[in-house]
């Protein structure tokens, strides 16, 4: 009795089926009830077999109508840039027979016929095509290529002659009305500089002549930037009047205004020109970048920057082309993938707005300059490996440039400075330092001539200044 256990249960206890209550009985149920589940596991399978038809025919039809939608998307591309071109068409037409009527109009009194109100009507934005993208990335890949092989030019100018530089001429190109130049560029090709002032006006130089080429009129305020094309055939100004002017060279070396773009609504701070020389952007105040075409004047699309910016204040290309950098007025830098306009990182830690962007050459430095100082990027580890604070806290550094060869880099703030560029660890030596000769204390922007042979200065007078060896520079003038 030690071995057996008390079972509990209840003193109901529910009677069993007839059925169940035998062996053949329990059969019976166990037959009716795999019976019930074949079936509904045969119904199931019917289910899933029309659900995978359904799911088949729906692809098949979301696969054609995407193929309708991109046939119709680029026959519509197509037809606006038809449409855009005949637009720009017209007016260049009857721009050019009022200028065969009126041969003494010229430069920017021409062009100020354009400006006539009800003249600009509202700009497509076609989109930045597949074709443009392949011609990009084409561009890239041969750029990179060539950069990797890419030698130091036995015809640069040495330490030693940077050493040298003294100031060799100053060239009153701007009125003393309104002094000041806000901006430079240099065609190497032909040897030109291109000033943009406060005066309104850009003036075409010819260093080896000592002459101006000519004096681009027609922005009703500043002109912040100016920009050659590769061959130095079209010239780009942007002003703080909101417009940019694309200017295009003639056979008798004047300059007429080719075409007025008015998408910008604030002030226009920079431009800059795609490697592939067919293309350009601009970057404005009003907290957007522009990507044009060249030959049309055409803007492919308005990027506009994240709630809360104040807007843009420099720009330019890496020289591969495929990202943007844009500087901005509350001390950022952003960059841009070009083919995406997606933001695809921010460099912060400036102070103040970022007032010039400089890539290097060698395609791996960015150089940014703001109120405190010039910061070194590393593209590659997308940090801060240098700083030169070059100037006390009240005085900004107002440009950054690094030469064609990317072997110097050259600052501008209360006076000029010529780095020599070195490695992300190694040091980088001041070659030289210029003193600001205009008595304004301002030196607004720097260049590099070809081969730096020489290095252009804009300040806030109204003259161009020459630095450079006075032997090398009397040879090539005699």
């Amino acid at each position: 009795m030690d071995d057996v256990l008390p079972v509990k249960m209840g003193k109901i206890v529910k009677p069993r089926p007839l059925q169940a209550a035998s062996i053949p009985g329990l059969l019976s149920i166990f037959q009716n009830e795999w019976d019930s589940l074949m079936l509904s596991n045969f119904a199931l399978e019917q289910q899933l077999h029309t659900a995978r038809q359904e799911l088949s025919h729906a692809l098949y039809q979301h696969d054609a109508a995407c193929r309708v939608i991109a046939r119709l998307k680029k026959e519509r591309d197509e037809a606006r840039s038809l449409l855009a071109l005949a637009e720009r068409q017209i007016p260049m037409t009857a721009s050019s027979d009022i200028a065969v009527n009126a041969p003494a109009l010229s430069n920017g009194r021409k062009a100020s016929l354009d400006e006539e109100p009800g003249y600009a009507g509202k700009k497509m934005r076609p989109g930045i095509s597949a074709s443009i993208i392949a011609e990009i990335t084409d561009c890239n890949l041969a750029l990179s290529q060539q950069r990797k092989k890419r030698q130091i030019p036995s015809t640069l100018a040495p330490v030693e002659d940077l050493e040298r530089f003294t100031q060799l001429s100053s060239y009153p190109l701007h009125k003393t009305g309104k002094p000041g130049i806000t901006s430079l560029d240099i065609c190497h090709s032909k040897d030109i500089i291109a000033t943009g002032g406060i005066d309104t006006s850009a003036v075409l130089f010819d260093r080896s002549s000592g002459q101006i080429m000519s004096t681009l009129s027609g922005h009703s305020k500043k002109v912040t930037s100016v920009n050659f094309d590769a061959q130095g055939d079209l010239v780009l100004t942007g002003s703080a009047d909101k417009t940019v002017r694309i200017w295009q060279g003639s056979e008798d070396g004047s300059y007429n205004c080719r075409h007025i773009l008015k998408d910008h609504s604030a002030e226009v701070q920079a431009i800059t020109v795609h490697a592939t020389n067919n293309y350009f952007a601009t970057a404005s105040l009003d907290n957007t970048w522009c990507f044009y075409e060249f030959s049309t004047g055409l803007c492919l699309t308005q990027v506009e920057g994240a709630s809360g910016s104040e807007g843009y204040t420099s720009a330019a290309f890496h020289p591969d082309g495929l990202i943007l950098g844009t500087g901005t007025s509350n001390a950022d830098v952003k960059i841009w993938d070009v083919k995406t306009q997606a933001n695809v990182t921010t460099f912060s830690g400036h102070t103040g707005a970022i007032t010039a962007i400089s890539f290097s050459e060698n395609g791996y430095f960015l150089a940014t300059a703001a109120q405190d100082g010039v910061k070194l990027w590393d593209l590659r580890k997308l940090k801060n490996f240098r700083t030169f604070s070059a100037y006390d806290k009240d005085t900004g550094t107002n440009s950054v440039e690094f030469d064609h060869s990317g072997c110097y880099l050259g600052l501008a703030g209360s006076d000029i400075r010529v780095y020599q560029v070195a490695s992300v660890k190694s040091e980088w030596n001041c070659v030289k330092t210029f003193p600001d000769l205009s008595g304004t204390g301002k030196v607004t922007c720097v260049k590099f001539g070809p081969d730096s042979k020489y290095i252009a200065v804009g300040s806030m007078d109204h003259n161009l200044r020459i630095f450079g060896l006075p032997s090398e520079d009397g040879a090539m003038e005699s």
